[in-house]
């Protein structure tokens, strides 16, 4: 497998791997990593659907790419999910994909006009004193030692920042900036998380600083993304014969180990609560994924709050398991053991007439029912005890929701504190509880508010122990290869296996890469995994990032002013001064 840019590679069509007609493939879990693999076993690897067969212990696929509606509580999505323009690997697969909502085109073409059609921005990002403007003004408000902070970490190498948090990197005065307001809500960063992982993030989406403030780097599916990315997905995989069998949880994997080479000899798993299993040969690769971030993820309803599951977790269990039987496939507990630093809760709540809406439009400033981008990403209240942030996509959400109801999802990331209006933690409240106080915080009046939970909305909330467990500060190994040392017909998938130096985790892109990687890998495709966009070598990039950085103030040379003068109209006539001053960094 190799890295490849451009459309050379992108356009061209691999040859049918050597040996694949007599090949098996077995995948554990049915999340996004898994479908993907699958996939590309069959377009690229050419492998024949019905010799590949998914193993979920659920009963639907798709992972954490969730959005149902539950008979008894109403609409529920766990979580959302931010794409951008250069999720390479991830708009690679969708092209393939027919779409389900328009007729000759693909996931991708879709999207694609979609957003082309209605983009997304946002014109309230942060609020405080029950629904009012913040004032941040789109500013980062970042100092001279944030800012310098920033750079330390940006350019510091992978080994510097192994082990360490991000407060152990950056001081109090960038901890209070807007930039971080933005940035910890938007990806769900705590204080205590990884510095490693930030300073990936930084790299990675360099391209888009300017855009988080507003939201004007993201993209977002029409629906909930199982609607519009993992139901056409798995609708694909079926119509090409590949076998889902659900119900079906995967309890360990046998290894052998000899002559430097490693190769999964057996499968187990409890089907429908019966032990079975499957011997694999050395034609049967095995693409497992490993860890989980909704593992016993647990819903309350209306009148019942969300549960913290401590009990046992079956995909960590496995995963530990098998980390028991070499050092090279990593160390599961540096991630799932610290729930109490890896939980938080969102809910999603369903207004169920119009009166809440209204409050919802005089916040975001657009019409929660016309179809379009309504809070465009995040709504973050900025003086919340729980740090909560609500956000409304279009409308409708769900394909089956009534055309008078609006879906809102809503997380904090204090779960633990005492609310302003509700005095109790989150993780307590019931979804009428959780409906109060995110009314209370959109600015409803207070004689409204106990009214208007009861009687206009319904929420489910969903407490979630392990959902950023891949943030905790690690270290080289502790997330095994995607294809480890020797592996001969296995590799890891998932947003805990290690793809590469250069992605960051916690995106849809990070599922799809481990997939084609794996996928690429151990059928010997040969076809170029797209690099990660390189935004992080490109000096324009950089110097647009500097500059909104300093909220558009340009860089104050130091020196005496007649040397300064100098330099300045040196500069001013070279290609680096108009770049300078096409970025707004170099005074006119």
């Amino acid at each position: 497998m190799y890295y490849s840019s451009g459309n050379y590679e992108a356009f061209a069509r691999p040859r049918k791997p050597a040996g694949v007609d007599g090949k098996s493939a077995w995948f554990v879990g049915a999340g996004l990593a898994s479908m993907a693999g699958a996939a590309f076993l069959v377009r690229d690897g050419q492998l024949p659907g019905e010799r590949i067969t998914v193993l979920e212990r659920l009963k639907l696929p798709g992972g954490a790419l969730d959005g149902i509606k539950e008979p008894k509580r109403g609409f529920v999505v766990r979580g959302g999910r931010e794409m951008e323009n250069h999720f390479e690997c991830l708009w690679d697969l969708f092209r393939s994909i027919p779409s389900i909502e328009v007729e000759g085109a693909s996931v991708l073409d879709e999207f694609y006009w979609l957003n082309k059609d209605d983009p997304n921005f946002s014109l309230q990002r942060v609020t405080h004193q029950q629904g009012r403007d913040a004032g941040t003004d789109g500013l980062f408000a970042l100092g001279n030692r944030a800012q310098r902070d920033l750079l330390k970490v940006f350019l510091a190498t992978r080994a510097e920042m192994e082990g360490k948090r991000i407060d152990e990197v950056f001081g109090e005065e960038f901890l209070a900036s807007n930039f971080w307001l933005y940035w910890r809500t938007m990806f769900a960063f705590e204080q205590w998380h990884s510095a490693l992982e930030m300073k990936l993030y930084l790299h990675r989406f360099v391209h888009h600083i300017g855009g988080l403030p507003d939201f004007s780097a993201l993209k977002f599916t029409k629906y909930n993304q199982y609607e519009s990315l993992v139901l056409p997905l798995y609708r694909w995989l079926l119509e090409q014969g590949v076998v889902f069998r659900f119900d079906t949880e995967v309890t360990d994997v046998d290894f052998s180990f000899a002559d430097g080479r490693k190769r999964a000899t057996r499968l187990h798993w409890l089907a429908a609560g019966e032990p079975g299993g499957v011997d694999l040969t050395a034609d049967d690769l095995l693409f497992a994924t490993i860890g989980s971030l909704t593992e016993n993820s647990d819903n309350g309803d209306q009148h019942t709050p969300a549960k913290l599951d401590e009990g046992p977790a079956p995909a960590w269990d496995l995963w530990r398991r098998i980390a028991a039987k070499h050092p090279d496939f990593g160390r599961p507990d540096v991630f799932g053991a610290h729930i109490a630093q890896t939980k938080w809760e969102s809910a999603t709540v369903t207004t169920l007439d119009r009166r809440i809406p209204a409050y919802i439009q005089k916040v975001c400033k657009r019409d929660p029912f016309s179809g379009r981008v309504v809070t465009g990403g995040i709504v973050t209240v900025r003086d919340s005890s729980w740090l909560l942030s609500w956000t409304v996509n279009r409308q409708p959400h769900f394909k089956q929701q009534p055309a008078d109801q609006v879906v809102v999802w809503l997380y904090s990331l204090f779960v633990d504190r005492p609310g302003d209006y509700v005095k109790k933690p989150m993780q307590e409240c019931t979804g009428e509880e959780i409906t109060r106080e995110w009314l209370y915080h959109l600015g409803v009046p207070v004689e409204l508010i106990d009214p208007l939970a009861a009687e206009a909305a319904r929420c489910v909330p969903v407490m979630m122990p392990y959902v950023t467990s891949f943030f905790m500060p690690r270290r080289a190994g502790d997330r095994p290869d995607v294809v480890p040392p020797g592996a001969v017909n296995f590799a890891f998938i998932g947003q805990f296996a290690e793809a590469g130096d250069r992605d960051c985790i916690f995106t849809t892109e990070y599922s799809v890469r481990t997939g084609m990687e794996a996928a690429y890998r151990l059928l010997g495709v040969e076809r170029g995994v797209p690099e990660v966009f390189g935004s992080t070598y490109d000096v324009r990039a950089l110097l647009n990032a500097a500059s909104r950085l300093c909220d558009g103030a340009p860089v104050g040379l130091p020196g005496p002013h007649v040397l300064r003068k100098r330099l300045d109209a040196r500069l001013g006539t070279s290609e680096i001064g108009e770049l300078l001053k096409e970025y707004n960094l170099l005074p006119e």
